[in-house]
């Protein structure tokens, strides 16, 4: 039997209870692209010191919904953290972080650009302190640029990377996407560049304690990754393709899009032989031949033709599922378009925990998302919970750098260290 290890944020676990058990990181971000991250990182076993400037910490500890004083937000985005809350512009505080840098395998931040040179802890600093350290920057343009000195946020960089551009009705304005996929989509990039630098430094040990390396990880980047046609397609056509928002149903291939059923919306992905499989769901089998659909190209010039066809079809079912299940029996792609509450209730989401239920301190039962990492080794979630302002201020700064109840207290006196009232 695995010895029992007790983790002061989260209870007691099985010694190696997940993938990176063992691993140190210093976090100084905030709002979503860095805690999301961190987060990833606690869930998977490592020790999460998340540090926040005195006196209000995190500034997404003020954003709703706020239940008896705390942030479900900041809940959802770091569990399973430590938090030491410190005034970072004191000798003390300073003194404190370079003390957490050496401790550290990962320190991750998220200010702008020559935010963290400025305070002493860029990565010069970092790599001075401990040279095996990994420094991981997240930024709307990255460290480097003509934009990299702009302030700038997920929406900000959505925009830049011509991703906005192709969102909405063709003759509408482009709408606001009502999630942060870029900075969830960063941060996961955040993660992957983190395990690698992790494996590398393994690599390089030799007789010494291995490489540390700087990251600089932007949402730009990320989200300009994302075009899955439109960068390749306007270069190769030398210009004459221009990418451009073309509502609810896809530019380049048809069926693809979201069509009106009885009641509500579904989404219809038919690539290839699978047009046929939607013919057969419709009971119409004579359209595989019919020459305005008969090849992809012949679909896309009678798209219109096309659409008022399905969604006549869906019209005519006694239901939105009945259609689905149509669909369904003859292997086609396709989904019910549900909202969030929807989602939240579907079994297949509640059964794999991708919504997870969980029963925090401060604002009680709950759900948030869940982790999308899963591993055969580690099948369980680890048990973890969202830290108070400051709240493991005495026992990180016992445990990590030695310090006794005397001396924190004193830094408690001096202002160098804050907790909330609890």
């Amino acid at each position: 039997m695995q010895a029992l290890i007790v983790r002061p944020w989260g209870g007691s676990d099985l010694a190696h209870a997940h993938v990176l058990d063992g691993i140190r990181v210093l976090d100084f971000t905030q709002f979503i692209a860095g805690p999301a991250c961190t987060r990833l990182m606690a869930e998977m076993g490592a020790d999460v010191i998340k540090l926040e400037h005195a006196p209000g910490g995190d500034l997404c500890r003020v954003l709703p919904v706020i239940k008896d004083g705390r942030s479900g937000y900041f809940v959802q985005h770091n569990q399973g953290k430590r938090s030491v809350c410190l005034d970072m512009r004191t000798e003390g505080g300073k003194t404190i972080i370079r003390d957490l840098i050496a401790w550290a395998d990962v320190v991750v931040e998220n200010f702008s650009p020559g935010v963290i040179d400025r305070m002493g802890f860029g990565w010069a600093d970092v790599h001075a302190i401990n040279p095996s350290a990994i420094m991981c920057s997240i930024s709307a343009f990255g460290q480097s640029g003509p934009l990299h000195q702009l302030v700038g946020f997920d929406y900000i960089a959505q925009a830049y990377a011509g991703v906005t551009s192709m969102i909405g009705e063709p003759d509408g304005p482009p709408p606001i996407v009502g999630m942060a996929i870029g900075d969830v989509g960063t941060a996961i990039t955040a993660l992957a560049a983190i395990n690698g630098a992790l494996f590398h430094r393994e690599r390089s040990r030799g007789d010494g304690p291995g490489k540390g390396q700087h990251l600089d990880i932007s949402l730009l980047d990320f989200y300009f990754h994302c075009h899955e046609i439109n960068v390749e397609v306007h270069s190769l056509s030398g210009g004459a393709i221009e990418p451009h928002r073309t509502g609810s149903h896809h530019a380049m291939v048809a069926p693809i899009g979201i069509f009106r059923a009885k009641t509500g919306y579904l989404v219809l992905v038919a690539l290839g032989d699978q047009w046929s499989r939607v013919c057969r769901a419709m009971g119409r089998e004579d359209l595989i031949r019919d020459p305005r659909f008969i090849d992809g190209p012949a679909r896309m010039a009678n798209q219109a033709d096309l659409i008022e066809l399905i969604e006549a079809w869906l019209g005519s079912l006694e239901s939105d599922e009945a259609g689905i299940e149509a669909l369904q029996a003859e292997r086609v792609p396709c989904a019910p378009v549900l909202s969030v509450a929807d989602a939240m209730r579907h079994p297949h989401l509640i059964e794999r925990g991708t919504v997870r239920h969980i029963d925090d301190r401060g604002v009680g039962p709950m759900a948030i998302t869940g982790n999308p990492l899963r591993y055969s080794d580690f099948p369980d979630n680890l048990n973890l919970t969202a830290p108070f302002l400051g709240e493991h201020n005495e026992v990180v700064l016992g445990e990590v750098l030695g310090m006794t109840a005397a001396e924190v207290g004193r830094l408690q006196a001096d202002g160098v260290l804050h907790a909330e009232r609890r």
